[in-house]
C-alpha cells in the first residue's frame, strides 16, 4: 500500500480581511448577467497561492459571522464608523463560501466572536499539538499572535512576519502588540486609543517601559501635551487594550482533525466556475477537478482471478529486468497489516492486480492468499530481480508478516523524488505523479470513501479496487523512469541515492521490525507516582484556594481566582468571563501561588497522558515491543524523523521526562549502549569554514565553548567563567541557526547592542566563519540551492525574494542547511557501517535519535562494543577536524545516554 504522509504547517486564513481587501483592490469584475465576481477572484487566487506554496494538510478559512460580538457589549461605538457592506460585495459572499467548500477547504464562522478570535484559538491549539501555524492575513492586530511556532503572511504582498519581522515592522515585540494597539487605537474599528499618540511614540514608550501597566505607573514622567493626553485618557487606553486583545481560549467544538483539507468536489467546482464565468480560474484550479488520470497511451490494467493467469505474469516478470510492486493491506500499521492484494508492472501503462482477501458480501472467488503468495515468493525473494516501489519499506514489513523476505530492492520512487528536490512536493505518490508526470492519480478516498464511513481495503469492491491498485504499480514505474533519468544526469545526487538513501532502507526496516523494549511496569509506576503528585498538587491548590474545587473547571477556577482571592483580571472570554487560559495563568503565576500550582498540575497531567499512559498502549501484543516508523522523505535537510511514537521528541529536560527514557530497557543479560556524536554541527562548521581558530580548537580536543569564550572575551582558558561559557555556547549554536543579534540578546538577557558586540568579536576572532557565511549566501543566490559535503541539495526559491523577511529566512537556511544536512548524511553513513559490522553478531541497532545511535548489546561485550561502534562512527566521514563520539552503557536508555 502506498502511504501518504506530510509535514507542513497548519494554515489559517483570515477570510474576512481578504474579502474586503480583494473587493477594494481589484477591478469590479462581473459576469454577463451582472453578478459581481472581483472579490471572489481575488480571494480564490490567494487561496490557490497558499496551497501551491505550502501544500497544507490542515487548513481553515475563517470568516466573521453575522451579528454583534462581545466587543460590542464592551464598547457601543465599536466599529461604529464602518459604512454598510456594499451590495456588490454582499452578493459575492455566498458563492465565495460555496466555492471554498467545494475546493475542500474547511470554512469556519462562529457567532458572537470575531474571526480573529477563532484564528487565535486555533493557532494556539495547533502550537500546543506541536504543529507550526501560518496565519494568512492583512490585519496588523494578528501580529500579537506571533511566536516561534506561529507566523503571519500577507498573501497580497508576500510579507512574512515572524518575531523579528514584527519587531522590525512595529518597533515592539509580538507580546507588546496589544499594548501598542491600545495606545495607537484603530480608526477602522473605532478603537479610540490615546489622542496624540502615534506608532513612533507608542513603540518608544513600550521600549522604555515594557508594558502599558508600567507606563501608567510612570505617567507623570511623560512631559508635554502628549503626557497630558496620556493622563487624561487612561480609561480609554485600558478599554482600547481590551478591545484589541484577541481571545485565544474559545470553547470551539473543533479540533485539528476538523481542519483536514478534503479532496475537491469536482462537479460542484465545475458548476460554480461556469456560473461565475471564471474561465481563467477554472484552468488554474484544474488540478482540483478530477479528470482522466490516464496518459495519452491507454492503460491496460488486468485483474487476476486464477492461478494460471498469475503463473503467466510470474513468467513475464522472471524475464524482466525489474518489476514495480505494491501491496494493498488492511492497515497502515505495518506490524498489524495483512495483505488484501498485490499489484505489479514491468512496462508502462500495463499492470495487474491480484486480489486475495476482499471479503465484502457478494465478493467473487479469489486466489487463496497463501497459494498466491507462494507463487510470488520466489520472485519477491530473488535478489536478481530488481524491485521498484513507492515507500517499499512498508511493503517489506507487510511481506515479512507473511514470511516473505523482500530482496532486490533497487529503486524507491519516493526516495528518488526526495533526493532530486526535497522541497518540490510532499513525495507521496499522488503529489509526485502530479509534479513529474502531470498525472492525476486515483486517491484512496476515491475508492474507499472518507471519514467514519471509510472502508478498509478488503471491503472495497474489486471492480473499484483493481484499477486503483494497478495504477499504483504502473505510476510507480513511470515515476521511477522519469525521475531516474534526471538523477542520472546529476552524479552527486545519484551517488547520494545509491550509496546512502536506498541502502538505508534495509537498516531502518531492521530497526523498525525488531522494535524497542519498554518496561510497561515502570511506566505504570511512573503514572501512579505522577498521579500521587497530581493529588498532592490538587491538595495544595485547594489550600491556596481556601477550599476544594474542580481544577478542570474553568468556571470554578474563575470564581476562586478573581472573586474569592480577588486576583486581577488580565483578560476576559468572549462571554465576558475572566480568562483562565494558560498564558494568563503563566503571567499570574509569577506573583500568585494558585496559578503556579494549576500550571504544574496541567504539565504533569499532559506528561502522564502523552507518555506514561500512552507508550504502553503502543506496545505490540505479539512482539511485546514498540515499533516506531522512521521517515526518510520528510525533513528537507535529510534528517530522519519518526512517528508512532515520535522518538525524536521524548522529553529529557525535566526529571520526570528523563524517567521516560529509563523505561526504554535492555532484555535480560543485555545492556543499552548509546553512542552520540559530540557537537557534530560545530565540527562541520569548522570543516566548511576552514577557520584556523576553530580547526585548531577541535584538533586539540579543546572545550569549544570555553575556547570561544576565551577568544571572544579576551581571557585565559582557565579564567573563563560559567556565564562566559554559557554566552559563548549561545553564540556558537546561534550562528549555526542564523540567530540575529536581537535573538541572541533575548536568549542571553542582554541588550541588542551588547549582543551585536559579542557577534562582532566572534567574527573578528573567527573570520573564516564570516567568510563562509558570506560565500554561502552568494552561492545560494547564484545557484538557487546549497549542498552538503556529500552533495545533498536544498533548494531555496526565496533566496532572491524582494520580500526582506522571506529572503532573510532563505539566507539563514542557506547557512544552516549544509551543516544540518551533512550531519544527517554522516549519521546515515554511520548506520550503514555499523549495520554491516553487526551482521554476524548478537547486537541490535534499535534506535536512531538526532545524532545518536542506540543498541542492545550482550552484557559481556558491552564495553568492547562501545569502543568498536564509536570508532566506526568516528570514521564514517573524513572532515578537517576529528569526529568525536560519546558512548555510554546502562540498564536503560537514560542511564546510557
Amino acid at each position: 500500500m502506498t502511504t501518504r504522509t506530510s509535514s507542513v504547517p497548519v494554515v489559517l486564513v483570515d477570510g474576512s480581511s481578504y474579502l474586503y481587501r480583494a473587493f477594494h483592490a481589484l477591478p469590479p469584475l462581473t459576469t454577463s448577467t451582472g453578478q459581481p465576481t472581483g472579490a471572489i477572484h481575488g480571494v480564490l487566487n490567494m487561496l490557490q497561492r497558499l496551497r501551491k506554496d505550502y501544500q497544507p494538510t490542515h487548513m481553515a478559512v475563517v470568516f466573521d459571522a453575522k451579528g454583534k460580538t462581545f466587543r460590542d457589549d464592551l464598547y457601543k461605538e465599536y466599529k461604529a464608523n464602518r459604512p454598510p457592506m456594499p451590495d456588490d460585495l454582499r452578493l459575492q459572499i455566498e458563492p465565495l463560501h460555496q466555492t471554498i467548500k467545494a475546493m475542500g477547504f474547511p470554512l469556519i464562522q462562529i457567532p458572537g466572536v470575531e474571526a480573529d478570535d477563532v484564528i487565535g484559538t486555533l493557532a494556539q491549539d495547533a502550537a500546543k499539538a506541536g504543529r507550526s501555524c501560518l496565519i494568512s492575513t492583512g490585519d496588523k492586530d494578528l501580529a500579537q499572535l506571533v511566536t516561534d511556532d506561529i507566523t503571519l503572511i500577507n498573501t497580497m504582498n508576500n510579507q512574512v512576519f515572524d518575531i523579528e519581522g514584527v519587531q522590525n515592522k512595529f518597533g515592539v515585540m509580538p507580546g507588546q502588540i496589544i499594548d501598542y494597539l491600545g495606545l495607537v487605537g484603530d480608526t477602522s474599528d473605532n478603537i479610540p486609543g490615546v489622542p496624540k499618540v502615534g506608532p513612533k511614540t507608542a513603540s518608544k514608550w513600550l521600549n522604555e517601559y515594557g508594558t502599558v501597566d508600567s507606563l501608567i505607573e510612570h505617567q507623570n514622567d511623560i512631559k508635554g501635551k502628549v503626557g497630558e493626553s496620556l493622563r487624561d485618557n487612561i480609561e480609554s487606553l485600558l478599554l482600547s487594550k481590551k478591545l484589541a486583545t484577541i481571545v485565544c481560549d474559545l470553547s470551539l467544538e473543533l479540533d485539528l482533525e476538523d481542519l483536514r483539507t478534503q479532496g475537491a468536489d469536482g462537479q460542484a467546482l465545475q458548476i460554480l466556475f461556469s456560473q461565475l464565468e471564471l474561465t481563467q480560474l477554472a484552468k488554474q484550479f484544474s488540478s482540483d477537478i478530477p479528470t482522466s488520470s490516464k496518459p495519452d497511451t491507454p492503460a491496460d490494467y488486468q485483474t487476476i482471478f486464477s492461478e494460471k493467469e498469475l503463473e503467466t505474469w510470474v513468467d513475464k516478470i522472471s524475464k524482466s529486468d525489474y518489476m514495480a510492486f505494491d501491496t494493498e493491506t488492511t492497515s497502515l500499521n505495518y506490524m498489524e497489516a495483512e495483505i488484501v492484494g498485490v499489484s505489479f508492472a514491468v512496462e508502462e501503462n500495463s499492470a495487474a492486480y491480484v486480489p486475495f482477501a476482499h471479503d465484502y458480501p457478494g465478493a467473487p472467488d479469489q486466489i487463496d492468499r497463501d497459494s498466491g503468495l507462494a507463487l510470488l515468493k520466489p520472485l519477491l525473494e530473488n535478489p536478481e530481480i530488481k524491485k521498484v516501489g513507492h515507500h517499499l519499506k512498508y511493503d517489506a514489513h507487510v511481506l515479512a508478516n507473511h514470511d516473505i523476505q523482500l530482496n532486490g530492492v533497487a529503486f524507491d520512487s519516493m526516495l528518488e523524488s526526495y533526493i532530486l528536490n526535497s522541497t518540490a512536493c510532499r513525495h507521496d505518490m499522488d503529489s509526485a505523479a502530479k509534479l513529474y508526470l502531470d498525472v492525476e492519480t486515483k486517491r484512496f478516498e476515491d475508492v474507499a470513501g472518507k471519514g467514519v464511513k471509510q472502508l478498509t481495503f478488503n471491503e472495497v469492491p474489486i471492480e473499484s479496487a483493481s484499477p486503483y491498485a494497478a495504477e499504483d504499480a504502473d505510476v510507480t514505474l513511470q515515476l521511477h523512469n522519469a525521475i531516474w533519468k534526471r538523477l542520472s544526469n546529476q552524479p552527486k545526487l545519484k551517488k547520494l541515492y545509491q550509496d546512502i538513501e536506498q541502502p538505508l532502507v534495509e537498516v531502518l526496516f531492521s530497526m523498525e521490525h525488531y522494535g524497542v523494549l519498554v518496561d510497561t511496569d515502570m511506566l505504570a509506576k511512573q503514572s501512579k507516582e505522577i498521579n500521587i503528585q497530581l493529588i498532592e498538587l490538587e491538595k495544595q491548590a485547594h489550600e491556596f484556594a481556601g477550599g476544594p474545587f474542580n481544577l478542570g473547571s474553568p468556571k470554578q477556577l474563575q470564581e476562586i481566582l478573581f472573586e474569592r482571592l480577588e486576583i486581577p483580571v488580565l483578560r476576559k472570554t468572549p462571554k465576558g468571563q475572566p480568562s483562565t487560559a494558560e498564558d494568563v495563568l503563566q503571567e499570574l503565576a509569577e506573583d500568585y501561588d494558585l496559578p503556579r500550582v494549576i500550571l504544574e498540575h496541567r504539565s504533569l497531567s499532559k506528561l502522564k497522558s502523552t507518555y506514561t499512559d500512552k507508550l504502553p498502549e503502543q506496545v505490540n501484543p505479539k512482539t511485546k515491543r514498540i515499533h516506531t516508523s522512521y521517515h526518510q522523505a520528510v525533513a528537507a535537510t535529510g534528517r530522519l524523523s519518526s512517528s508512532d511514537p515520535n522518538l525524536q521528541n521524548i522529553p529529557i529536560r525535566t526529571s520526570e521526562g528523563r524517567r521516560i527514557r529509563q523505561a526504554f530497557v535492555a532484555p535480560p543479560d543485555h545492556k543499552i549502549l548509546a553512542c552520540d556524536y559530540s557537537q557534530i554541527e560545530l565540527r562541520i562548521m569548522a570543516h566548511l569554514s576552514e577557520d584556523p581558530g576553530l580547526l585548531s580548537a577541535f584538533s586539540a580536543g579543546a572545550d569549544i565553548h570555553r575556547a570561544t569564550a576565551s577568544e571572544v572575551f579576551g581571557v585565559e582558558l582557565d579564567q573563563v567563567s560559567g556565564e562566559q561559557r554559557r554566552s559563548a555556547k549561545a553564540i556558537n549554536f546561534g550562528l549555526i541557526y542564523g540567530m540575529s543579534a536581537f535573538g541572541l540578546g533575548k536568549q542571553l538577557g542582554i541588550s541588542r547592542t551588547s549582543a551585536q558586540e559579542y557577534v562582532d568579536l566572534y567574527f573578528a576572532r573567527y573570520p573564516g566563519v564570516q567568510e563562509y557565511m558570506n560565500r554561502t549566501r552568494e552561492e545560494a543566490r547564484e545557484q538557487g540551492f546549497v549542498e552538503t559535503v556529500f552533495g545533498r541539495r536544498l533548494y531555496l526559491p526565496e533566496i532572491k525574494s524582494r520580500n526582506y523577511q522571506r529572503r532573510q529566512y532563505a539566507e539563514r537556511s542557506a547557512i544552516n542547511a549544509p551543516m544540518q544536512g551533512t550531519a544527517a548524511d554522516i549519521i546515515k553513513l554511520a548506520m550503514l557501517r555499523v549495520f554491516d559490522w553487526l551482521q554476524d553478531k548478537d547486537i541490535r541497532l534499535i534506535m536512531q535519535v538526532h545524532d545518536e545511535l542506540v543498541f542492545e548489546v550482550p552484557t559481556g561485550i558491552a564495553d568492547e562494543t562501545a569502543t568498536e561502534v564509536s570508532a566506526l562512527m568516528a570514521d564514517a566521514a573524513e572532515l578537517r577536524v576529528p569526529l568525536k563520539v560519546d558512548a555510554g552503557v546502562g540498564e536503560n536508555w537514560d542511564e546510557a545516554h
